[in-house]
């Protein structure tokens, strides 16, 4: 099987309708022009290969050719722009969840956004708003290092379910996985305003609970230690003065991963 051969069947509407490129600039871009063209609620675009793949922080995402999931899936929630956050954390413990199944790893979410494995990452996840007319439309945009071999020097950090399994895995497998999985949570997150339902299963993932982490907000950092997530999907930290905040958005960085000791 390749990637032009994913099932559609097996959802209501996630995935219905796909478009394939052999290689694009960026799959989060052409899913944000294929929704100001029109583009329905699910549409899906994968990529072999991305020449202009990024992540949070406008960081590069390098994406070769045939080695990994390179996807933007298109959604259009009725919420507020404030919540838009909390599209990744589902996306996130959705893709957390189907890999595992799919590979039998034992795969972890660094909030908010990396799905990782023996402290590496191996997946990261870019929500990006629309404004189409009226309508609020978010790009889910999803990259998985699936069967790489080797990563460049400077990315140290970085792994594959290749190299942390020691065999090859389906690319379409996963998809196909995450696409039932995350449809299924995103119609219960819709009909219920709220991520309640999932705050739990998150925590039991999340390799940010009960350790220290460095908050960078900006031109801001501090070393705190993450007490709590609470139903919003933020950060309970407690700083050096024993204060608590709670944190949404920011780099993030877990004592012990990425280089940071």
């Amino acid at each position: 099987m390749n990637l032009q051969e994913i099932k559609q069947s097996r959802t209501c509407f996630m995935g219905k309708e796909i478009e394939f490129y052999e290689e694009i600039d960026s799959t989060n871009i052409r899913a944000k022009n294929w929704s100001k063209e029109g583009a329905i609620e699910g549409s899906l675009v994968i990529a072999e290969k991305q020449n202009a793949g990024r992540g949070r922080m406008g960081k590069q995402w390098d994406s070769p050719k045939g080695e990994g999931i390179w996807m933007s899936l298109i959604v259009k929630p009725v919420m507020s722009i404030e919540k838009i956050p909390q599209l990744t954390i589902l996306a996130g413990l959705s893709m957390c969840y189907s890999i595992r199944q799919a590979t039998g790893l034992d795969i972890y979410i660094k909030w908010p956004n990396d799905l990782v494995v023996n402290n590496k990452k191996v997946c990261g996840i870019l929500c990006e708003m629309v404004k189409v007319k009226d309508e609020l439309v978010v790009v889910v945009g999803i990259g998985v290092n699936v069967n790489s071999k080797k990563f460049p020097d400077d990315l140290s950090h970085a792994t594959s379910l290749y190299l942390e399994g020691k065999k090859l895995f389906s690319r379409e497998s996963i998809i196909e996985s995450f696409l039932r999985r995350f449809e299924e949570n995103y119609k219960i997150y819709i009909e219920t305003g709220s991520l309640m339902n999932f705050i739990e299963d998150y925590k039991n993932y999340c390799i940010n609970l009960n350790k220290q982490v460095k908050i960078i907000e900006g031109q801001q950092e501090f070393i705190g230690f993450v007490r709590d997530i609470d139903q919003e999907a933020r950060l309970i930290v407690e700083k050096e003065d024993g204060s608590l905040i709670s944190i949404l958005s920011g780099d993030v960085s877990v004592r012990g991963l990425y280089g940071y000791v």
